[in-house]
């Protein structure tokens, strides 16, 4: 079994993109709503609260763990892949290597939430890979709760995504990372806003497309891996709007195989 958690539903952008790449295999998703968001906690707590997540999942069976959280992959991927034996899969690097590779000015841009802009951790990243690179990070606080709260279709949207857009495409990157599992559900509207000069690079596709490569080329881990499609989507706190949010990021409904759990 597959197991890919993040601080709370934005990850099922990632679980999506899995299902299309790997039909086969079961997922177990966990989404830690109950101390969400991990963006405003120091490092020492986000990576505890990721190994007790990661902890979860290896308990209920998984094989092979997806990190689809930024600000775990940013600052627990290392102690991840330390405490445990199982391979671990993050959102950043997969992101960063398509990114380089698009990019033919080397003028990348960057959106994600202000946690992930702080932390710096994708200019780090993109410069160790191409140390030519400029990267042009930008905060956009709105665009998770815009997503949230369903607001894809209100004229404010376009106005908003065109604020955080403009000072990136000011400075001519020719590629954008969209460094929040939330913005997949905008990628339509960012790229009419940014036309088709700039290519968008999804992490929640990269890291799919990631993990695919490592179960192909891991004979080992594919014979441990369990073939169901019997999903199961855990979460620490059911919120209200859970079922139309998970559905919206999912692309399926997941009523029926949603299942509450309590953290040690």
């Amino acid at each position: 079994m597959i197991g890919v958690f993040d601080s709370g539903l934005g990850g099922l952008t990632v679980v999506r993109r899995i299902f299309e790449v790997l039909p086969d295999y079961r997922v177990t998703y966990f989404g830690d709503t109950a101390r969400v968001p991990y963006g405003g906690k120091s490092a020492e707590t986000v990576t505890r609260y990721a190994l007790e997540d990661a902890d979860l999942l290896l308990g209920q069976g998984a094989k092979l763990i997806v990190v689809a959280c930024n600000t775990a992959s940013a600052v627990a991927l290392d102690a991840l892949r330390e405490r445990f034996e199982a391979p671990v899969v993050g959102v950043i690097e997969p992101a960063v290597r398509a990114a380089v590779a698009a990019s033919e000015s080397g003028r990348i841009g960057v959106i994600g939430t202000r946690a992930t802009i702080a932390s710096g951790i994708y200019e780090r990243m993109v410069t160790e890979m191409r140390s030519d690179a400029v990267v042009i990070a930008e905060p956009a606080p709105l665009l998770v709760p815009l997503v949230e709260e369903d607001w894809l279709d209100q004229l404010e949207t376009p106005s908003i995504l065109r604020t955080y857009l403009t000072p990136l495409l000011e400075r001519r990157v020719d590629t954008i990372i969209l460094a929040c599992t939330h913005y997949p559900i905008l990628r339509d509207m960012i790229a009419r806003l940014v036309g088709d000069g700039v290519t968008l690079v999804d992490p929640a596709q990269e890291t799919a497309a990631e993990t695919a490569a490592l179960i192909a080329r891991d004979e080992a881990l594919r014979e441990l891996l369990e073939r169901s499609q019997d999903h199961l989507f855990l979460v620490s706190d059911i919120t209200p709007h859970f079922a139309a949010v998970s559905e919206r990021f999912l692309g399926r409904s997941i009523e029926g195989h949603i299942r509450k759990i309590e953290l040690p």
